[in-house]
């Protein structure tokens, strides 16, 4: 997998972050700093963590499944990016305006749940899994500053529209991941 192929999951996989920032954005009304830095740290954190979870998951039972991994990987990204996808039609649900630890633990690690299974798949194409981590780990603290901001400014309009993308992302990068392993798109990349 390359650069701009893991480039693209990292940002798939940092809509869900992106798109809670824009809600705790909303909570906000004077955004401070230690909002912005704090969102990004536990979002980023969290989906950095989860695929390097995933990762050691994968690799201990890849042997098992070699010859079906390309399935098992398209099979994980389509769920994740379909659930995405029905999530981003969902009525906007209101999140509370703590920044506590407790509430962005919580909030980081029930949104960063998905990306554990990015990480199998990462550890079935044999992926190098620590430029990966940090990669989405910095894609979305930066997704996540971004959408705080945005969510302070203009409301949830975008909240959808991320969670949207980012599961058509996924599903599209499964799909991709499918036809590359079943010789489809030989010597194709992105």
């Amino acid at each position: 997998m390359g650069f701009w192929e893991l480039f693209i999951i990292a940002v798939g996989v940092s809509m869900d972050a992106f798109a809670i920032a824009i809600c705790k954005g909303l909570s906000v009304e004077k955004l401070e700093k230690k909002h912005m830095i704090t969102v990004g740290l536990w979002s980023g954190g969290a989906q950095a963590l989860m695929p390097l979870l995933g990762y050691f998951l994968g690799s201990s039972f890849h042997s098992f499944i070699d010859s079906i991994d390309h399935w098992v990987s398209f099979a994980l990204l389509l769920i994740i990016g379909i659930n995405m996808i029905k999530e981003s039609r969902e009525k906007t649900k209101k999140l509370d305006s703590s920044f506590s630890v407790k509430s962005m633990a919580l909030l980081a690690l029930a949104d960063s749940i998905d990306a554990m299974a990015v990480g199998v798949t990462f550890a079935f194409h044999k992926v190098r899994i620590i430029p990966s981590v940090l990669l989405i780990g910095i894609t979305t603290f930066i997704l996540s500053v971004i959408g705080i901001k945005i969510g302070n400014k203009f409301g949830a309009k975008y909240k959808s529209k991320a969670e949207l993308a980012g599961g058509i992302v996924l599903t599209a990068m499964g799909t991709l991941i499918l036809l590359e392993d079943l010789g489809v798109l030989k010597g194709v990349t992105i």
